[in-house]
């Protein structure tokens, strides 16, 4: 018998625009559920709902009482649904592609898979009254989903072809060193966050609010180093790629992401000497996706895949998902 999307794949014929567009609106999506979350910590609704999977122990959804925070953090978790629906279009829209896009099939259940378990661990934060490494764990689990979210689109605009590099070994290590160094750029800014001034609810809900217990102001020195470094590392990029006359795209990538860390680097500066206002904390959390959104993509700009021949697909492959 046919599986439900070999029999969607008979009847819908989506177009690689189709499938780009969809793995373009997974990727806007995961990019909010980074910022809506941030939102959530923000406003002190952390504990809006008081349990998980339901929001109170006798309801689904928020109840009056528990007013605007519960309205927060209920509504965060209903775009988990979106994101969802997004990853499921990009899935559907790879496997009804014709030639079936296997790999963009497959990246498609590893976001899919990365959601359901960051849900798991946005439940266990409320579980255990916002434990700050839980919370630093779903932020870096949410980047994760972004990472595979970047590939996905930019697999969307390639071949399936073996990769083929454009520019020496030299300078693709150069790239991956940058993105190494960005990320864990983004993990020393979740542990500022888990040791600052915003714990996401207030101790008056009932429960305590812990914090990770290193000196913030150690930690905030810690990532304005690896700000510094990256910084560096991306003015290095941008001549590096330019002498070796590497692809035009990645060099134009190279640009914007300096272009990001500097824009980014202002707001972190004038957040920390303005005690952290939420307005900046949130727009500095953007700015983190926007940031690793950016490195993720100069590798990718550094080689090419070739479009292959569709295979004749044995009539018992129909059947696979």
């Amino acid at each position: 018998m046919l599986t439900p999307s070999a029999l969607l794949a008979e009847r819908w014929h989506p177009t690689a625009a189709t499938v780009r567009r969809a793995a373009l609106a997974a990727l806007v999506m995961s990019v909010v559920i980074v910022v809506t979350g941030g939102a959530v910590r923000l406003t002190a609704s952390g504990l809006g709902c008081s349990t998980w999977p339901r929001c109170t122990a006798d309801s689904l959804t928020p109840t009056a009482e528990m007013g605007l925070h519960g309205i927060i953090e209920f509504t965060n978790r209903m775009l988990t649904y979106v994101l969802c629906a997004a990853v499921a279009w990009v899935t559907l829209a790879a496997r009804c592609n014709a030639p079936w896009r296997r790999s963009i099939t497959r990246l498609g259940w590893a976001q899919f898979w990365l959601v359901m378990s960051n849900a798991v661990l946005g439940g266990i934060t409320v579980l255990t009254g916002l434990n700050p490494y839980i919370v630093c764990a779903h932020l870096i689990a949410a980047m994760g989903l972004v990472w595979v979210a970047v590939l996905t689109w930019e697999r969307a605009k390639e071949g399936d072809g073996p990769p083929e590099p454009l520019v020496g070994l030299q300078v693709t290590r150069l790239a991956r060193l940058l993105v190494l160094v960005i990320g864990l750029l983004v993990v020393a800014g979740t542990l500022v966050t888990g040791a600052g001034h915003h714990p996401g609810a207030s101790s008056s809900d009932g429960k305590p609010v812990h914090r990770i217990p290193i000196d913030y102001d150690r930690l905030a020195q810690l990532h304005t180093d690896l700000a510094f470094l990256s910084f560096g590392l991306a003015i290095a990029a941008v001549f590096v790629l330019a002498a070796v006359k590497a692809p035009a795209a990645a060099r134009a990538r190279a640009k914007e992401l300096l272009v990001v860390l500097l824009a980014q680097g202002l707001i972190g500066f004038v957040q920390y000497f303005t005690d952290a206002p939420e307005i900046l904390v949130g727009l500095h959390m953007l700015g983190a996706a926007l940031v690793w959104i950016a490195a993720l993509r100069i590798p990718l700009a550094l080689r090419s895949r070739a479009t292959l021949a569709a295979p004749a697909v044995p009539a018992q492959e129909l059947q696979d998902a």
